[in-house]
């Protein structure tokens, strides 16, 4: 199976439909869904001499901000719409 990459022209065609001041993230491992701050971007030529782009985050502690927000990994694929259990009644301090 081939994998189709993303262009930065497609990447630009889709990043034109938001709000211009809203902060880039970047939405890490599917299996344990994290938010990085993106901080770089760099400009190389792979192995077979075609132009590739990075996206990459900063090298500072506070990069990860923490676990991805749910509406995010359910639009991305990455889990499934969890809806909280619903409540018990609490039982008293007698045990009943």
């Amino acid at each position: 199976m081939t994998y189709q990459e993303m262009t930065v022209g497609e990447l630009i065609t889709l990043l034109s439909d938001c709000d211009r001041s809203a902060p880039v993230r970047q939405a890490m491992n599917p299996f344990f869904p994290m938010a990085h701050r993106l901080g770089q971007v760099v400009q190389s030529v792979d192995e077979t001499g075609r132009t590739v782009v990075y996206l990459a985050e900063r090298r500072v502690e506070d990069t990860q901000l923490g676990h991805l927000p749910p509406e995010v990994a359910v639009a991305l694929a990455w889990q499934g719409p969890v809806q909280a259990p619903p409540r018990r009644p609490r039982r008293t301090a007698g045990g009943k």
